[in-house]
Formats: C-alpha cells, structure tokens, sequence
C-alpha cells in the first residue's frame, strides 16, 4: 500500500461514520482509529508524517456514503446551464477512461450515452468501481485527465441531455 493508497482510504473514512479501519497486506499493517485524541499508524515500514495519518476533521461530516450512486437531480443541481447534465464521481480514488492501458475509452468527446452505458472507473482501495452516466445525451467534454485522483461529487463528463 502506498501513500496515495493511504490518503484514499482517508479520505473514504472522513466521508464515513467508521470509527477504526484496519487493513494488512504482505507483511505492511495499517490501523487508523478515530479517538478523543488523534488518528494513529501502525505500520511494518515508516510511513511519512505528510500522509495526513495524524489528522482528523474537528467535526464529523454528514455526506451520503462514498459508494452511493449518483441520481440525475444531483448531476442537475447547480448546474447552472439549460440543456446539460454532469456525471459526478460518487467516491474518492482515481480516474480512468478505459477498462485497461490498451483499451479504448468508454466514451469520448460527441459520443451518445443514456442511463446505463459505462463511462469511466473509478479506482478506489484496489477495487475497480464501474460509473454510468445515468443521464441520456451527448458527451460534449471530459473534465478529467486519464490515472487523475478525484474526489466525491467532483464532475467527470459533461453531458448535452437529449
């Protein structure tokens, strides 16, 4: 596990009401607990005090779930333009357009999607997230560079509804 790796799942525990997480993997052991006092590390090999570990938000975050779906009244909402809807990254992790480096994208610039078609994954904690663009229209720009970390709610595609 990385630091990038770290701050991840970081993020994903300030979004969350989990109070500890604990994770270990080829002889590397991490423990982040939220306590009155600090987060703390545990590890096999030093992690560097940058990585965040030691900080905690002062108060609790009330989002929805990083894993939730997002709906098309929250890809609308404050928009701010007639005739275009958002795919927004429902979770913290990284960006890619296509399934595989040798692969094509899922969609380019004026390719059509609805509700269902794929657009993008979204790496997060070693899993393979798929994304849909659950809304129907024309893909008119992609907002995000491909291996990009993202955070939840962060725009990924514009989309011209049809």
């Amino acid at each position: 596990m990385d630091l990038k790796q770290i701050k991840i799942v970081i993020n994903l525990i300030k979004c969350s009401d989990l109070a500890e997480f604990e994770v270990e993997e080829k002889g590397f052991k991490l423990k982040i607990k939220r306590g009155a006092e600090t987060a703390r590390s545990l590890s096999t090999y030093p992690v560097e005090p940058s990585g965040g570990l030691a900080t905690r938000p002062d108060t609790p975050r009330t989002l929805a779930s990083p894993l939730s779906p997002i709906t098309l009244a929250e890809s609308n909402s404050n928009s701010g333009e007639a005739g275009f809807a958002y795919v927004k990254s429902p979770m913290v992790g990284t960006f890619y357009r296509s399934p595989s480096p040798e692969s094509p994208s899922f969609v380019d610039v004026n390719s059509k999607v609805d509700d269902k078609v794929v657009v993008c994954i979204i790496e997060a904690m070693k899993i393979m997230n798929e994304i849909q663009a659950e809304t129907k229209g024309t893909v008119v720009e992609v907002l995000v560079e491909n291996g990009q970390p993202v955070e939840y709610g962060q725009r990924l595609f514009k989309v011209k509804t049809a």
